[in-house]
């Protein structure tokens, strides 16, 4: 009993480190921003990324990268660098905090999809969770009470294509090794990023190399912990904790950009956390 729980300890600690790393991302990505086209930040991430896995390829040679899922390659592709693009164009223009938790509403839509693409359905009790992140979501689309904001609209943009990449990725892993699914989606993403990044170029200051990089490197460091994570815990101890991303931007955003929610964000921001925590438990597993 000891050992299971120091297990679980330490699993929740990799998960909040794995929410900690990422809000100190997006909040690297906002002050970069200021200074470099977020077209350019996406295209920086995806080169170094595609950079890092080209000893791996080398290594297994070009055969490693034959597929029998080119179309789920491709959809995994676009909707990975999709989420991100518009995660960080939604960086830029709201609260640090209101894009964390928009991005993060993401689990309240998989059951959606996975409905209507995989034809699964869900006990019904399952679906009130759901039913209340989307009214949180409503809530947080419309922080001041009046029209929705266009900004919180693309930041839940990235929230279903985050969802898709999810389905697809869970699809992939079925046939798939987990270095081809990486490869090609790094690849396909730089391919993606680069038009807009050439369209919207300008000079990159010295001083913005550091965060390029760290918020590059980021996304190999969370892939990291999150692999740590599961292995020591099960996805319905890890997963809520991903919901701790929210409180750390919120203070990330109070902090260096002096960004207080209002009512109507705290209310969507319960919802949201409430309603993605009760799917997790709801569908955890029997055993």
């Amino acid at each position: 009993m000891l050992k299971q729980y120091s297990r679980l300890l330490i699993g929740a600690a990799f998960a909040l480190a794995t929410t900690l790393i990422m809000s100190l991302a997006a909040a690297a990505t906002k002050y970069t921003a200021q200074f470099v086209s977020i077209e350019q930040i996406v295209l920086t991430q995806y080169l170094i990324c595609t950079l890092l896995m080209l000893p791996w390829l080398a290594r297994k040679g070009i055969t490693s990268l034959k597929t029998e899922k080119p179309l789920l390659h491709l959809t995994r592709g676009f909707s990975g660098w999709l989420c991100f693009y518009t995660y960080y164009l939604a960086l830029k223009q709201i609260p640090l905090g209101e894009a964390s938790l928009l991005r993060n509403s993401a689990p309240l839509i998989v059951p959606v999809l996975v409905l209507v693409w995989l034809k699964y359905k869900m006990p019904l009790i399952n679906w009130l969770p759901v039913i209340l992140g989307f009214i949180g979501i409503g809530f947080v689309l419309k922080p001041d009470g009046g029209s929705a904001n266009p900004w919180h609209l693309v930041a839940f943009t990235s929230a279903l294509a985050l969802t898709v990449s999810i389905v697809t990725t869970r699809v992939l892993t079925l046939t798939e090794p987990t270095n081809r699914i990486l490869f090609y989606y790094f690849t396909l993403s730089l391919l993606f990023s680069l038009p807009l990044a050439l369209s919207n170029w300008q000079p990159i200051p010295l001083v913005s190399l550091p965060f390029l990089l760290g918020i590059s490197l980021s996304i190999w460091l969370i892939m990291w912990l999150y692999t740590q994570a599961y292995s020591y815990a099960k996805a319905t101890i890890i997963a809520p904790l991903s919901y701790f991303g929210v409180l750390f931007a919120g203070l990330l955003g109070w902090l260096f950009w002096q960004q207080v929610p209002d009512m109507m964000a705290v209310i969507g921001a319960v919802l949201i956390i409430g309603g993605g925590i009760g799917s997790v438990w709801l569908g955890r597993e029997s055993n």
